[in-house]
């Protein structure tokens, strides 16, 4: 539907074009008389009166006050008015009158000071302001947009001043708030002094400063069965000289705000009524200068006020539901990244538009046994409510698989088999990849994922070959996982495709972008040194241009620093009674090695009792290893599945206080189930 032009949007003649609000309640000019056409008499203007007489050509057609004829059938459906008289407002020029064919008296339009608005005194007019105000109100999607495209179309077309309650908090959709009702100030605009200074709206007396919600109070409690609730509950606007108004502006405004209503009929209270209930109030303010409200100003008030109530409920609503939105995503993502040794991480995630916070993008990383570290990245179709919540799921299943200790390839089947599980069109990508900071590798799996990118320490970028395999939930096809070397110093770069693909550039154009920003970016730090790795992420999400938003995007990055070799030390024990004597000797001697005899006795007496509770049950040789970073771990694998538990023992029990010990001793300690046994760690403080 097309916009028709209101009478506030179009110049006008005798309107100063640089005065922004000067012509927007002015009717149209006067046209140049007619042939045959007498002028007004000269005391006829600024009276006000209609003449009774006027001269015509003979045979002149009568004419219409409008433009468009007259018919038989819109003068039975709509009967138009006789023209009336303007009443005089004080220090203006009248409206003149001048005559056209047939007699007929036509409204030229005020000849007043530019910038000074007048108004409305036709229906046509009071219907294409509505029109256009409503349209201004409905452009807004939240709570300040509809109630600036409020206070915004009224000012000054309507009203030269306008305060909007609501209440505090709002009520969302069908919930029963609870407690008293409060309305809060929630704006307030008027007509700038600056752009008129001479007659803009000024309270009775002047404050300093001159701003209406330092003249207002800012909350107001509605007392039930107070004149202010009876008005609220009426829901049609009232005039200010009303009985009722002028009972419930005091307690609205507040003894200070009561001074800034006019006499007459130059106020108007309109309750703002949504869905359900009234949920706030706005007031509609003419100076006294200028023409009071009409009683037709009623229904446009009631048709803006019912407007912005409706637009108000619906962004309330819309708020609520971005909330659950940005709350569900941030649920599915993780909080923090933990800090495996070995290794340093990084991440972002970007939604695809601001109104879909949501999609299937996902990242973990997760400790495994070992020190190693599980990377993680996939993305389900689409960016709804939907796709986040089988991300969900296929983020707690890799997890899980993840804690079993599972190879690469295994985890991508059982993920796959979990997605027929969730329904028959339940598509996504993943690629999942396992880091060992002391073997200095890395295993791969992809289900159809776009590849992982290698930035070296020395600036060199590549693309690691990594079978693409098909996508989770395709079903009866096999993964597989390569094992690639993964030096220290070098940054493997996990992400989805809405990095690389939008509809400005496929998928491989994209990669070799990114491939080439990486490359670029590390030749800033030099040769020796590695970009910062959240710089790194920040340079990588700058590539993308105004057009390549088409999806979310999930980005890992992971710094690789590895372990030395010179920092492990590892052995295997026979299950005998022999083994907990020996295991105390070889850590004494590792612990001499990095010069940390001062942890000697603590680590051989928490060494001991664990070695001897995987003798005791252990059919296979016992590993004992022994890793030194920031803390020092101590690792005692078996192939018994069973997990140890703390608990207390008993004054008359001979076992049971090993862990007990752990416990209190170490700085943090774990046991993990793997595939072929178990293995029970603890870490202790280096100073």
């Amino acid at each position: 539907m097309t916009e028709q032009p209101t009478s506030f949007e179009r110049p006008q003649t005798g309107v100063n074009p640089a005065d922004p609000r000067g012509a927007l309640l002015r009717t149209p000019a006067a046209p140049e008389p007619h042939a045959g056409t007498t002028a007004l008499p000269a005391q006829a203007r600024g009276t006000g009166e209609t003449p009774s007489a006027t001269s015509v050509t003979p045979g002149a057609g009568a004419g219409p006050e409008h433009s468009q004829p007259a018919t038989a059938e819109t003068d039975t459906h709509r009967p138009r008015p006789a023209p009336e008289a303007i009443p005089a407002q004080p220090g203006l020029d009248q409206e003149r009158s001048v005559h056209g064919p047939g007699g007929q008296e036509r409204r030229s339009g005020q000849v007043t000071a530019p910038g000074r608005p007048t108004p409305m005194r036709r229906d046509g007019d009071r219907l294409r302001f509505v029109g256009a105000a409503t349209r201004r109100i409905a452009r807004g999607i939240d709570l300040d947009e509809i109630v600036m495209g409020l206070c915004r179309a009224t000012v000054p077309t309507f009203s030269d001043a306008i305060l909007v309650y609501l209440r505090d908090p709002l009520p969302v959709g069908d919930e029963r708030p609870t407690g008293p009702v409060v309305l809060r100030l929630r704006r307030t605009d008027r007509i700038p002094e600056e752009r008129d200074t001479e007659n803009g709206f000024m309270p009775v007396f002047q404050p300093e400063p001159s701003e209406l919600s330092t003249l207002t109070a800012e909350l107001c409690e509605v007392r039930p069965g107070g004149a202010l609730s009876e008005v609220l509950r009426g829901v049609r606007p009232v005039f200010a000289d009303a009985p009722a108004a002028r009972a419930a502006l005091p307690e609205l405004l507040g003894d200070d705000g009561e001074a800034l209503v006019p006499n007459g009929q130059r106020a108007i209270l309109a309750p703002l009524r949504g869905r359900r209930r009234v949920i706030g109030a706005a007031v509609f303010l003419r100076r006294p200068e200028r023409i009071p409200f009409e009683a037709d100003d009623l229904l446009v008030a009631a048709q803006l006020a019912t407007h912005s109530a409706l637009g108000i409920d619906k962004a309330v609503l819309y708020g609520r539901e971005a909330y659950i939105a940005d709350e569900l995503q941030r649920t599915m993502l993780p909080e923090t990244l933990p800090q495996p040794t070995g290794v340093r991480l990084a991440s972002r995630y970007l939604p695809a538009a601001e109104t879909a916070r949501v999609g299937g993008d996902w990242y973990d990383a997760i400790p495994l046994p070992g020190s190693r570290v599980a990377l993680v990245v996939g993305d389900v179709m689409g960016h709804s409510m939907t796709s986040a919540a089988i991300m969900g799921q296929l983020r707690t299943t890799a997890q899980t698989l993840a804690g079993l200790d599972l190879p690469p390839q295994e985890v991508l089947h059982h993920l796959d088999e979990q997605a027929q599980r969730l329904g028959t069109d339940r598509m996504a990508t993943c690629l999942y990849a396992v880091y060992d900071p002391v073997s200095h590798r890395i295993t791969v799996a992809n289900a159809g994922h776009p590849p992982p990118v290698l930035l070296h320490l020395g600036g060199r970028a590549e693309v690691l070959r990594v079978p693409a395999g098909a996508p989770i939930g395709v079903g009866g096809v096999d993964f597989e996982a390569v094992e690639l070397d993964a030096p220290a110093g070098a940054t493997l770069l996990l992400y989805t495709d809405g990095l690389v693909e939008s509809r400005l550039r496929d998928v491989w154009t994209g990669i070799e972008q990114l491939r080439e920003k990486l490359a670029a970016t590390a030749q800033l730090t030099g040769p020796d040194h590695p970009p910062p790795l959240e710089a790194l992420c920040d340079e990588v999400l700058d590539m993308l241009g105004p057009g390549d938003r088409d999806d979310d995007i999930a980005l890992l990055a992971a710094r690789f620093d590895g372990i030395a070799p010179s920092d492990v030390a590892y052995w295997f024990l026979e299950p005998e009674e022999m083994a907990p004597g020996k295991a105390r000797r070889l850590v004494r001697r590792a612990l001499a090695r990095w010069e940390l005899e001062d942890l000697t006795d603590s680590v051989e007496l928490l060494v001991s009792e664990v070695v001897t509770n995987a003798v005791r049950y252990a059919s296979r040789p016992i590993t004992l290893r022994l890793l030194r970073t920031d803390v020092l771990r101590c690792e005692v694998g078996d192939d018994v599945p069973q997990l140890p538990r703390l608990r207390q023992a008993r004054a008359t029990d001979e076992g049971g206080r090993g862990l007990y010990l752990v416990n209190r001793l170490a700085r943090r300690w774990g046991a993990t189930r793997l595939s072929t046994g178990k293995v029970v760690w603890f870490e202790l403080n280096q100073g």
